[in-house]
This record gives C-alpha cells, sequence and structure tokens, in this order.
C-alpha cells in the first residue's frame, strides 16, 4: 500500500482528483483474456496510484519529489532503438524542473488484431509506454510471441501485461455488447477492411477519445504526378475502398480519428511476400525476374518505422481527424531493391531477367510482389505535423529483417519458383 508518509504531493493529487479512478477487470492467465462481465468499482483511488506508479514512474524520492520518465522504448534486437518520450505537464505549484506525469496520458487501449505483424511492434511500444493494452483477435494464433533476440525478462514483462480479447469481429453483436462491458479510451484498428466492420465499435463506445486506423496509399487514383500526398484524389474503385470507406464513415461520425497510410511494408515478420520473395531467389542463387524494364520506382516502409508513426499520433491534436502517408525516406527502382536486399544479406550482385509480363498468362499466380508501376507517396506532412521521420534506411531496414527473420531460416511462405520457371524456359523480351 502506498504511505502518506513521504509522499503528500501525491496524496494531493489523489484529493484533488487528478488521479481518475479506473474500473477493475476480470483477467485470467496467462495471457489475462477478458471477461466480457460489467467490471465493478472495486479498486481504490490508492490502488489506481499504486498500479500507475508502477506503470509509468521510474523513481519517487522523499526528499525530493520528482517524476522521471519511464524510458520508452522498442528493441530491434540488434539495430537501432526505437525510443518515445512520454509526455510531461508541469503543476504550478511544482519547483522548476519537477514534473508531473499526467495520470490520463495513461490510456486504457484495444487493437484491433495485433498477432501478426504491425500489431506486434505496436503492442510492445504501448505496453512499454505504460499503457493497458487489450488485443481483440479471433484466438487461433499465440496471443504473444518471443521476438528473435528478445531476451526472456523482456518477453516475459511483456506477455504479463498484454490482455486478450477473444472474438470475431464480424460477430457485431459480440462486439458491441464485449467492448461496452470494457470501455476503452483509444481504438487501433490494425486489420479492418470494410465500412461496416467499425460501426459496432463505434456504437459501444461513446466516449472514445481517438480512433486509430491504419489506412492504405493503395486508395490513391493512379496518376503520373507523384509522389502521392494526403490530398491527392483517391480511386472508389481501389481494391482497397473499404479502408476509402471507413475513412469517410469515421469523417461522417464526428469522431476524433487519425489515419495512417502506409505503402509497402517491410520487416522481421512480414507476412506478405515483399523482401522474402527476393531472399529467397538469392539463397537459391536463382536469377530474379522482374517484369518490364525494372525502372519502376516504388517505396518501402520499416514496420518499427510505422509503429513509431502509429505512436506519435497517440493524443496528438495535430493528429486530429487527420490522414498520414507512412513509409521510407527514399524511393527505390525494381532493379534497385533486388540488389539492396542482396547486399542486406550477404549475397553477390544478383542476375536479373527483365520480361514482358504481358507475354504470359499466369492465371491466379503472382509473377512479382509488387504493382507493375510507380507507385510512392510523400511523407513530409508527417515529418512536419507529427515530427516523427523513419530511422531505417531501406538497406538497413532488409539487413534488419533478413537478419532476424529470413537468415534465421524462418518465413512465412514457402518458396515457389513456378512463374520464375516458365519466364526462364520463354524467349525473353528485352525491354
Amino acid at each position: 500500500m502506498l504511505k502518506r508518509e513521504g509522499n503528500e504531493r501525491l496524496w494531493m493529487e489523489i484529493e484533488l482528483g487528478w488521479v481518475r479512478e479506473r474500473k477493475t477487470l476480470q483477467i485470467s492467465a496467462p495471457y489475462h483474456t477478458l471477461r466480457t462481465t460489467l467490471p465493478t468499482h472495486t479498486h481504490t483511488k490508492q490502488h489506481c496510484v499504486e498500479r500507475s506508479i508502477m506503470a509509468r514512474l521510474v523513481a519517487l524520492q522523499q526528499n525530493q519529489l520528482s517524476f522521471s520518465p519511464l524510458a520508452s522504448s522498442l528493441s530491434d534486437f540488434g539495430g537501432t532503438r526505437l525510443q518515445t518520450q512520454l509526455q510531461f505537464k508541469r503543476k504550478l505549484w511544482q519547483p522548476k524542473g519537477s514534473f508531473y506525469v499526467s495520470a490520463s496520458s495513461t490510456k486504457k487501449i484495444l487493437i484491433m488484431g495485433g498477432t501478426r505483424f504491425i500489431g506486434v511492434f505496436l503492442s510492445r511500444l504501448l505496453v512499454k509506454e505504460g499503457h493497458q493494452v487489450t488485443l481483440f483477435t479471433r484466438g487461433k494464433a499465440p496471443v504473444t510471441q518471443q521476438l528473435p533476440g528478445e531476451s526472456d525478462s523482456d518477453y516475459a514483462d511483456f506477455s504479463s501485461k498484454i490482455l486478450h480479447l477473444k472474438g470475431d469481429r464480424q460477430d457485431f453483436e459480440f462486439v458491441k455488447s464485449s467492448l461496452s462491458a470494457q470501455g476503452f479510451d483509444v481504438v487501433y484498428d490494425i486489420n479492418g477492411r470494410e465500412a461496416n466492420e467499425i460501426e459496432p465499435i463505434l456504437d459501444a463506445l461513446p466516449n472514445l477519445e481517438q480512433f486509430i486506423y491504419c489506412s492504405s496509399a493503395g486508395v490513391y487514383l493512379k496518376s503520373d504526378l507523384l509522389p502521392h500526398a494526403e490530398t491527392d484524389a483517391v480511386d472508389p474503385k481501389s481494391r482497397h475502398k473499404g479502408k476509402l470507406e471507413t475513412e469517410s464513415l469515421l469523417q461522417s461520425k464526428g469522431v476524433n480519428w487519425t489515419s495512417i497510410r502506409p505503402v509497402y511494408i517491410y520487416g522481421p515478420l512480414n507476412y506478405n511476400p515483399v523482401e522474402e520473395w527476393f531472399f529467397h531467389r538469392l539463397k537459391a542463387g536463382r536469377p530474379i525476374p522482374i517484369p518490364s524494364s525494372g525502372i519502376q520506382i516504388t517505396q518501402l516502409g520499416h514496420v518499427k518505422d510505422l509503429a513509431r508513426a502509429f505512436i506519435q499520433v497517440l493524443g496528438n491534436d495535430k493528429a486530429s481527424k487527420q490522414v498520414f502517408n507512412i513509409s521510407g525516406e527514399k524511393y527505390v527502382t525494381f532493379d534497385g531493391l533486388a540488389r539492396a536486399c542482396a547486399k542486406a544479406g550477404g549475397f553477390p550482385e544478383p542476375e536479373l531477367i527483365h520480361y514482358n509480363p504481358k507475354d504470359f498468362d499466369f492465371g491466379k499466380k503472382k509473377s512479382f510482389p509488387f504493382r507493375d508501376q510507380h507507385f510512392f507517396a510523400s511523407i513530409e506532412k508527417a515529418k512536419s505535423v507529427l515530427g516523427w521521420e523513419p530511422e531505417f534506411d531501406l538497406v538497413e531496414g532488409l539487413a534488419d529483417s533478413y537478419n532476424l527473420d529470413f537468415g534465421r531460416g524462418t518465413f512465412r511462405k514457402e518458396a515457389d519458383f513456378s512463374t520464375d520457371d516458365i519466364i526462364l524456359g520463354k524467349s525473353l523480351v528485352g525491354v
């Protein structure tokens, strides 16, 4: 129990009502799966403060009462450390140099998804910041997984704090009942695809502070004028039209929302065959078939940089009702990407084979993991408004992905060279 003696200022916060009460959660081990019964108010303010201190404060000194920031970082397990800062508020009664960490900055956060790729890194950052994080998933995949290079103690600490709500987001009645019973301050929707999927969430949480959505730069209308900016025309017939409609619905509902539009995402655990497609061919010592000229320009952004962007819009007034493109700093040609993957994995210069895609019919199979066009977006808005910048350059990021995933013998999809063999078996068209 927190003693009053020596902690007078902290108790002053309690008495002034600056520390808000929180609802009790009924949890079960090992991942604290939330039950959908209505929580009861059994915690006192003292209990809430103690929990807040455990999550948010490093030191509370009796003679010099100051609140030190809890360093918030996500190790990239061998590369750059991704760091975020807590937000501080100074109270009038505090001496200069003394900071107050607002209890309201600790949020009760729901992530729709969170066990495959983006959410794996985002949830770690949020937990590091002291937020209470719940993952809503169908429960088909493990709720947590230890990342390559992550220490046992770091993983144990993370997995002990993450909460899980099992359910199908297509069961709208369950979504409404379970979310309204628990209550959340912020929702990160990482896996939403259609607008009707967010309506039960908004209905269940009328006091929601912020809805943060993972959209896609694929919503932009194809254009000769590049890079794509957030104000560019969008394509209502895009395969990502559901995400575009979701953004429109959020705007019409009047909620506080933010939408992130990544371009191509890469990094450890990537379930899309982006860099993995190249790594399979490089490891097998095979030529790399690239459509058309190979000078098509595209853009990749590292998943850890994306996770930091998601953090930087949280509670940020400048991000309210805004869309942000998020990706890497530089653009790259298809040929350049193949060479960058080779360099990142320590492979020799690859043999590149160019072909005319119109000469082939691969059926439903994809012969190349990218759109056969120029496709890249400006990240200047995120840099100027949010102060966000990508920390990984392309080769460093690809090396991070290779060393922590494919280079360890892990990958999402087995190598399939069937379309390569069709291409290599024909007379190739120099373009």
